[in-house]
């Protein structure tokens, strides 16, 4: 045992200047363990010396207490990642002076991954109340450990007693050993503690105990030190005094998940119509040992309890109760694998991503659900509403780095403040909505390295006018109110022209033109069905050699053809007079001789026909003196069924 020891020294000022004396203060270092292999006893080596330079330090400067601690126990949890220990404390005041306040001491190597700290205090009879525990520098102390006191319910008198019950809770502080595993290892952890409580009093009794979760690979033997199944326990110790100190390290295997939550964006939107709409978008990662030599999916399916002992794949959501259209998506769209159950008293949600999560590896993903307004938001005193929340992660024992909740209240709400059970960075915003006019406002309140102790009730208050929730129904209403009168004053309205203005007139004329050009078209359709009754009627004389009713049809069709030139006159004299049809009167005038010329070849060809049959001669007589006249009504027909179709398109 390697002892420094402060002689106690007098300390004098003035006369008028209160006598400070410094008590001794014993600092002691053991060197005797012996650790149980090479890796942990590296290890405490470099622990060893670290501490040395803090006990340097200590010496430089001696506190004055009265105070000493009878009876420390603790209880270091190591089943989770997040490291918790519970320290039940008696505290004596062996002083003259009443005492109103207790220290706690951590080193700032363990000090930088405390994640929340809470002390319980129980006097027997009014049950046990939460004492406030706040962060202090005190004069005249190491400069290299951090302080928090404790402010006790009532002042602690000469000779008198006070049990405390003071839990720790620790992120990042098991260190995967090795640093890289295989699919196929289980995951081995490292954790560093000091065998005494760290205390700026002196100890008179204490003993430690970590429940580990499986197989203990080594730790540091000590003369006091037991295993008792996953239980590893160190003392009891005598008589320490202030700030001793002896390193233990232990490795052992855990396999549980290591979820760390880099960051996780918590959105509460409040609806004053009866909802609160929350949204959680999360980046989730494997704090543990790395993932070495790649990932074989064949193994894990076929021995999933043996291949990837380390990795998670299920996740459990602790949803408020009654929570209701939930969902789960990520940024391929809805993930089905997710298994829900809920009453009137919990939710719980189950969810598992879209692959098993490894040492190293990450995943993104959202979780949405709404909840009843009134379980929710309540009325408090001087008119105004306050929302009652929980503050953490709904996850079980997830570790979120960054987490930052946003709750956006009804537009037009003022008078905003935040009531938390511990500190938080607390911002406002403004996010805008459909119906928004001037926003939302918005309460940010972010914390780092939040875990699931934190997740306790924090209250925004606020004032809100119930007048204001009419004002988006109103919206609606006024906007379609003046959409319904736009269209009847639009119905209503002459948007047209000048009567009396050329272009309308020139439009008036083009219509009439246009007008014209289909009484032409249809005429000329009607020539067309004259000429297929006459060709119909020579199909009749070449069957039947009724010559005399295919003189008839020839007959009838050319009283038809002189009663659509009369109908065509007109048309044609209305079109010459109008300036609007310049453009298409050429075609027209075209198809008219057109029609002209195949009128005249129709009726030499029925002649033709009608006369070789008078005179008996063959068909093939027939059709050698009709073949050149035939072959002309051909082509100009077809002549004429172009004309007409590009003045359709005119």
């Amino acid at each position: 045992m390697i002892c420094f020891t402060a002689s106690a020294a007098r300390c004098s000022g003035n006369e008028s200047s209160p006598e400070i004396f410094c008590q001794p203060v014993s600092l002691s270092i053991d060197s005797t363990p012996t650790p149980i292999d090479h890796r942990s006893d590296a290890m405490e080596r470099r622990l060893q010396f670290t501490f040395v330079l803090v006990c340097l330090g200590l010496l430089s400067s001696t506190a004055r207490s009265d105070l000493v601690i009878s009876k420390a126990e603790r209880f270091v949890d190591l089943n989770s990642h997040i490291v918790r220990v519970l320290s039940s404390l008696k505290v004596e005041n062996e002083g003259p002076d009443d005492v109103s306040e207790v220290l706690l001491a951590f080193p700032d190597a363990q000090a930088k991954n405390l994640a929340a700290i809470r002390t319980f205090y129980s006097d027997g009879k009014k049950g046990g109340s939460v004492l406030p525990t706040e962060p202090i520098e005190p004069k005249g102390m190491p400069s290299d450990v951090t302080y928090y006191s404790i402010t006790l319910p009532k002042k602690l008198g000469k000779g008198k007693t006070v049990s405390l019950d003071v839990l720790s809770v620790f992120s990042h502080s098991l260190k995967p050993f090795p640093e890289e595993i295989t699919q196929a290892e289980s995951q081995l952890v490292v954790y560093t503690d000091n065998m005494y409580f760290t205390s700026p009093y002196p100890v008179k009794y204490q003993s430690l105990v970590f429940k580990l979760p499986g197989r203990v690979e080594s730790y540091t033997k000590y003369p006091k030190v037991e295993l008792v199944k996953s239980d590893l326990r160190y003392g009891p110790f005598e008589m320490q005094p202030a700030f001793s100190y002896s390193p233990v390290v232990v490795h052992f295997e855990n396999n549980n998940p290591f979820a760390v939550a880099n960051e996780l964006v918590r959105e509460i939107e409040i609806s004053h119509w009866g909802n609160v709409r929350v949204t959680e978008q999360y980046t989730i990662s494997h704090g543990g040992a790395s993932l070495k030599n790649g990932f074989s999916r064949i193994e894990y399916q076929a021995r999933p309890y043996m291949r990837g002992a380390s990795s998670f794949r299920i996740l459990v959501a602790r949803l408020p109760p009654r929570a209701h259209s939930v969902y789960y998506r990520d940024e391929i769209g809805n993930i089905s694998t997710s298994h829900l159950w809920g009453d009137s008293q919990r939710t719980q949600l189950e969810i598992e991503p879209r692959f098993p999560i490894f040492g190293g590896w990450k995943t993104t993903f959202t979780i949405g659900y709404s909840l009843p307004l009134h379980d929710f938001l309540f009325e408090a005193d001087g008119g105004k509403r306050v929302l009652n929340m929980t503050f953490g992660c709904p996850l079980d024992e997830v570790l979120v780095e960054k987490h930052i909740v946003k709750v956006v209240l009804p537009e037009g709400s003022k008078d905003i403040t935040v009531a938390t059970l511990f500190p938080t960075k607390q911002s406002e915003d403004v996010k805008y909505s459909h119906l928004d006019i001037v926003g939302r406002p918005v309460v940010v309140l972010e914390k780092d390295n939040v875990v699931p102790e934190h997740n306790l009730y924090f209250q925004v208050y606020y004032k809100f006018n119930n007048i204001s929730l009419l004002s988006e129904p109103m919206m609606l209403i006024v906007g379609l109110f003046l959409l319904f009168v736009a269209c009847i004053v639009y119905m209503h309205t002459d948007l047209a022209i000048s009567k009396t203005s050329s272009s309308y007139l020139e439009k008036l004329q083009w219509e009439e033109v246009q007008a014209t050009v289909q009484q032409i078209k249809k005429i000329f359709d009607q020539y067309l069905a004259v000429h297929d009754k006459l060709e119909s009627s020579l199909r009749d004389l070449s069957r039947n050699g009724d010559v005399q009713s295919c003189k008839a049809a020839r007959k009838a069709a050319d009283a038809q053809f002189k009663e659509l030139a009369k109908e065509l006159k007109p048309l044609l004299t209305f079109l010459q007079s109008c300036s609007q049809a310049s453009s298409i009167l050429p075609k027209i005038e075209e198809l008219v001789t057109k029609e002209k010329e195949m009128q005249e070849k129709e009726m030499a060809k029925h002649t033709t026909v009608v006369d070789c049959f008078e005179k008996k001669l063959g068909g093939k007589d027939i059709e050698s003196r009709i073949a050149s006249q035939q072959q002309k009504l051909a082509s100009l027909k077809q002549e004429v069924e172009s004309l007409l179709d590009s003045i359709s398109e005119i």
